[in-house]
């Protein structure tokens, strides 16, 4: 088993890839908000004024939905390939990454013969 991890920045495509996951038999998954260490750290370390300015002139930094599923380690590149064609190619800019990890136990999880 993999749990499979997407960083999506271009979160306008969330229903896009969702729809698209669920057709190459992904079955769920967790759909968390999130936001970029980078973007985080520069608010957090502003004064009032500066980000207030900074906010003004820049265009503000969206945030990014992360989200993560276990499939079979056999499912890997058929999910790979799902995720980069709905997002449009995860090598453009800014659009996301995704990162699969072995799994070495899990409980919780109720276990559908088709996936596991």
């Amino acid at each position: 088993m993999q749990v499979v991890f997407v960083v999506l920045h271009k979160t306008e495509l969330l229903q896009n890839l969702l729809t698209s996951l669920k057709k190459a038999g992904v079955s769920g998954g967790t759909i968390l908000d999130s936001q970029g260490m980078i973007s985080y750290i520069q608010e957090s370390d502003e004064s009032y004024i500066l980000g207030s300015l900074r906010l003004f002139l820049e265009q503000a930094r969206p945030d990014s939905k992360t989200m993560f599923f276990i499939i079979n380690d056999e499912q890997t590149d058929l999910v790979f390939d799902t995720i980069d064609k709905a997002l449009g190619g995860l090598k453009k800019h800014n659009t996301g990454i995704a990162f699969a990890m072995p799994i070495t136990k899990v409980a919780g999880v109720v276990k559908d013969d088709s996936l596991f």
